[in-house]
């Protein structure tokens, strides 16, 4: 073959160079107690069955009324599911429950701080709580159908009993991350016109008590600048009865939520009946360019996915203790800490500060307390526990029956520590692939059917159908990558891009629709934005977004693959590549590197990384320079800020690096780099 052929061959694909990993498979034990152990499903799931199949998923719900359509596409690619039913998301979590299990914990919230004790809340008084502070909301907040509310809280018991709340009183909740600045719950607030905005006064993170206030005063100044008035501010206190901030309380707009309550004594509210297709929330993705995306998800259809996704995949069982270690301001806490996990009358863990707080042994700890037997979490956090506390999972006794991992492309070497370590070789795990736009997973194995590989998340879960499509759509074969897009719509999925359906459609379907008048969903792949290949067993494997690939010499090489490279290394705790520009080249990788602690960075260790990455892919991926640094660029959700790195290898600007966790660290990278 000619250099000419090897080059129109790689040109418009990712050069996949994955070694194919052994399978892992789960327990007889687990199979045997699985919620979902028959092969068969996938047959009852094919696309011949689409889409009655999901009615067995509206069938785990209590409706008032049952739907009249299954799926109405006649507004394609805004569908709507299960279109006419009425249900309520907050009856759904809460009330359906009582008559035999109000006894039970719904939430056990764990305070940063070891030496205050765990809440534990009952699902009596989780309703006893959502039902006070709806009729706050609706009386003294003056909230009612299909308004919407802005709420910025970290993690506390109180973030899902406002959001529960507001779904019984049919209001629109947008959740906030925490860590978010305030100009970022002012985009949110604007957009999505909140004239109420929901917080907390302060909150632990790292030991220390951190000032949430100010946060909202100032997103109400910039939000009013931008034209939307914000002229309720409900602040909750971190300590019922004792304001904790130093901000002032505003007269006449803040409210101290722990007073008001008490006017609410005892107060019930009858749970608004809303179609299946009336709006649940928005929950905002903030790209690195433009003005953040309100995902608007619907009732019937969004509830529905996550609480089969929470039975099926994540394997929860009523009597089961779980734990999801991401933040409800993600969807993934939306999905799997609140509404998926209280839907099925599981006890779902809040934890409100840092995994590692006041050591690696903390996460390992709060486990072996509460007994808790199913955990989820992102790589970002399972690298972190890997690189500051290796030995510590093997000094508790817990026993998780499954483990989750979410959010990003797990590197193999991480898995296989997770498995053993964490796991104790006796986990089911699942590697699930989706999106804030998608509701719940996309790509999955079933824990109690199919083998685990790492690295890769496995093939669609029962109903979803991927598909990867080159540049001019046209399906690839195995071993080779393009865009992974899924065929079919699904319930979880996103109804459309609040008050910009345009942007919807050219964003997530424009790529491949060729009949813009259409109602036949076959019309209307979805593009996820992710290249992905899928191996000749099914099991894809996602290799980052579109754009994380770098173009060398022709070779397009996805920056995932490089990263998970440097991992084999025993000395690397974390890695991420980034495109350097190169006159001949076109780019060229520069390879960013976190040392386990007590690893002394050298000049031989450098080149044994890059050696290792040529190695496990070949020299087309060799590192223009591997840099071995005190720590990572991160957001304050442990994200790891690649584009803050692109900017200083390409010698360009960093931009307002203020708002990440560890802001110092850009400076002393800076210097690194243009001092070499």
């Amino acid at each position: 073959m000619s250099k000419k052929e090897v080059l129109e061959t790689t040109e418009a694909q990712i050069a996949v160079h994955w070694k194919e990993e052994e399978l892992y498979y789960p327990s007889s034990k687990f199979i045997g107690q699985a919620n979902l152990n028959d092969p068969a499903i996938f047959d009852k799931f094919s696309l011949d069955n689409f889409p009655d199949y999901y009615t067995s998923f509206a069938e785990l719900l209590t409706w008032y009324k049952y739907w009249d359509e299954v799926l109405d596409t006649s507004d394609a690619p805004c569908y709507k599911w299960f279109k006419g039913g009425k249900l309520n998301a907050s009856y759904n979590c809460i009330d359906r429950h009582l008559e035999k299990n109000k006894n039970k914990t719904a939430i056990h919230f764990v305070p940063e701080l070891e030496e205050e004790n765990v809440q534990h809340i009952t699902y009596q008084e989780l309703y006893v709580r959502v039902n006070e502070f709806a009729a706050l909301l609706r009386d003294t907040a003056k909230l009612k159908r299909g308004d919407r509310v802005t709420i910025h809280m970290p993690m506390s018991a109180e973030l899902p009993i406002t959001m529960l709340a507001c779904a019984r009183l049919g209001v629109i909740h947008s959740v906030v991350f925490g860590g978010f600045s305030a100009s970022a719950s002012a985009d949110r607030i604007v957009d999505s016109q909140s004239r109420v905005l929901i917080v907390t006064d302060a909150y632990y993170r790292a030991g220390n008590l951190l000032e949430h206030k100010k946060n909202a005063d100032d997103a109400v100044k910039i939000a009013a600048e931008q034209g939307q008035v914000v002229d309720t501010v409900l602040v909750w206190e971190r300590y019922p009865g004792k304001y904790s901030a130093d901000t002032p309380m505003v007269e006449g707009r803040d409210i101290s939520v722990n007073a008001e309550l008490k006017k609410y004594y005892g107060k019930r509210v009858e749970p608004e009946q809303m179609l299946s297709e009336d709006p649940l929330f928005l929950m905002y993705t903030s790209g690195t360019t433009g003005k953040p995306k309100g995902c608007q998800h619907g009732t019937g259809g969004y509830l529905a996915y996550v609480t089969a996704m929470s039975k099926y995949i994540q394997d929860i069982h009523p009597e089961d203790v779980y734990w999801c270690m991401a933040d409800i301001g993600w969807i993934t806490g939306h999905s799997f800490i609140v509404y998926g996990p209280l839907a099925l009358c599981a006890s779902t863990v809040i934890y409100e500060g840092v995994p590692t707080y006041p050591d690696a042994g903390r996460s390992w700890r709060i486990a072996q307390e509460l007994d808790v037997n199913i955990f989820h979490t992102a790589p970002t956090a399972i690298r972190a526990l890997r690189k500051l506390g290796p030995d510590e999972p093997a000094k508790y006794n817990y026993d998780f029956k499954h483990m989750t991992t979410v959010g990003e492309p797990i590197e193999p070497a991480v898995w296989k520590w997770y498995e053993s370590a964490v796991g104790k070789g006796r986990a089911a795990i699942v590697d699930t692939y989706w999106q804030t736009e998608t509701g719940g997973f996309l790509c999955s194995t079933v824990p109690g059917i199919s083998p685990m590989k790492p690295g890769s998340c496995g093939p669609g879960v029962p109903g979803i159908h991927p598909i990867i499509f080159d540049d001019e759509g046209k399906p690839v074969g195995p071993g080779i990558a393009g865009n992974i897009c899924i065929q079919n719509p699904w319930p979880g999925m996103f109804q459309t891009i609040w008050g910009d359906r345009d942007r919807f459609v050219d964003t997530y379907f424009g790529m491949y629709n060729t009949k813009p008048d259409s109602k036949d969903w076959r019309d209307w792949p979805y593009l996820t934005g992710d290249a992905a290949t899928v191996g000749e067993d099914g099991y894809y494997r996602v290799l980052g977004r579109i754009d994380d690939v770098i173009n060398v010499s022709g070779h397009r090489l996805g920056t995932k693959e490089i990263e998970s490279a440097a991992l084999v290394a025993d000395e690397v705790a974390e890695a991420a590549v980034v495109p350097v520009n190169h006159e001949i080249k076109g780019k060229e990788p520069d390879l960013y590197i976190a040392l386990k602690p007590g690893i002394e960075a050298t000049d031989e260790l450098a080149k044994k990384i890059s050696d290792v990455v040529c190695e496990q892919i070949g020299k087309i991926a060799k590192p223009r320079k591997v840099w071995l640094v005190p720590d990572m660029p991160k957001t304050r959700s442990g994200k790891i800020m690649r584009r803050v790195l692109g900017a200083i290898s390409n010698k360009g600007d960093v931009g307002n690096v203020m708002t990440l966790a560890n802001p110092e660290v850009v400076e002393e990278i800076k210097d690194m780099v243009d001092n070499s």
